[in-house]
């Protein structure tokens, strides 16, 4: 069985195929585009060097869940890397709301919403050669998450490749620059892996390429110091939730050593959620059949998503 399931490559941004998304419209720069029509200049700063910052949100019930802290990301990163969005905050939800309206979108959404530095008059890194103001994408789209992977988990690998150190590029940053990840990913992949664990620059055991990750050992949730990981919106969730219900939750140090022998994990992300791991390095991690501690913060962040739509709404 365990053979059987690691043959089916899976990953935590599966999704349920949807034909509405063929002919969604796509926000750019105040516009709706249909999706054949979207184009994105070849001169722009994030196709040329990587420039810019995102987020990925969810639409549920007609509320974008948890809509503050993913704009106070975005915005906090586009200041760090002196980015002026060009719109308010309040601007910016009137141009996210635009757009699921136009598409006639209620609930089970991703939305990506995009923001370069804008155009360049010649390819190059300088900021100062950018034409006019930044570019803004938004891509919504019907996306409900495969239950099969939530259901049956998935496989990690640990990649060579490590979170680099802030005076690199701060690995909290959600920016476009997400090549060490790709390359991470492609690496777990070529091992028989759905996705790469990656390592920060002591060896201590920091994230996922696109998730947040998450141990759990004699009843203690743990987690990465953060140090070295994204600011993930869902990781910060679960460790609010956790702590307010009484449960023991470390931000923490910890090797692969305490990975191999822990008693569950599980990854989180916007798109997935909560989504167990069965095995690290071919190593089966628990007891695939009772994941109390997982099951238990599932609910808990399930039930903050509807409270959060409720009170919003």
């Amino acid at each position: 069985m365990a053979d059987e399931q690691k043959s089916i490559k899976r990953g935590t941004h599966d999704a349920v195929p949807d034909t509405r998304n063929e002919d969604i419209l796509i926000y750019m720069n105040g516009e709706l585009v249909p999706r054949d029509e979207a184009r994105v200049s070849v001169f722009d700063s994030g196709y040329l060097v990587g420039d810019g910052v995102w987020e990925s949100l969810r639409l549920h019930q007609d509320s974008f869940v948890f809509l503050k802290e993913h704009l106070n990301r975005l915005f906090q990163g586009s200041k760090a890397i002196d980015l002026d969005i060009g719109l308010t905050r309040s601007e910016l939800i009137e141009a996210l709301e635009s757009t699921v309206e136009a598409n006639d979108m209620h609930t089970d959404v991703h939305v990506r919403l995009m923001v370069t530095r804008g155009i360049k008059k010649t390819p190059s890194q300088d900021p100062r050669l950018t034409i006019g103001g930044p570019t803004i994408v938004i891509i919504a789209e019907h996306k409900v998450a495969d239950p099969s992977t939530t259901a049956t988990g998935v496989n990690l690998f640990t990649s060579t490749v490590r979170r680099g150190p802030p005076d690199y590029l701060d690995p909290r940053l959600n920016c476009h620059s997400k090549l060490h990840e790709v390359i991470a990913l492609i690496q777990a992949q070529a091992a028989g892996a759905d996705e790469a664990l990656m390592l920060d620059i002591h060896g201590f055991v920091s994230t996922c390429n696109a998730t947040n990750f998450f141990i759990v050992r004699s009843n203690e949730l743990w987690t990465s110091t953060g140090q070295y990981c994204m600011n993930g919106i869902t990781r910060g969730k679960l460790l609010q939730l956790g702590r307010s219900s009484g449960i023991v939750v470390r931000e923490k140090n910890f090797s692969l050593t305490d990975v191999y022998d822990a008693d569950e994990a599980f990854v989180t992300g916007t798109f997935g959620g909560v989504t167990p791991v069965n095995t690290v390095d071919d190593r089966v991690i628990g007891d695939r059949t009772a994941r109390p501690m997982m099951n238990r913060m599932r609910e808990l962040y399930l039930e903050a998503v509807d409270d959060y739509t409720k009170n919003v709404g």
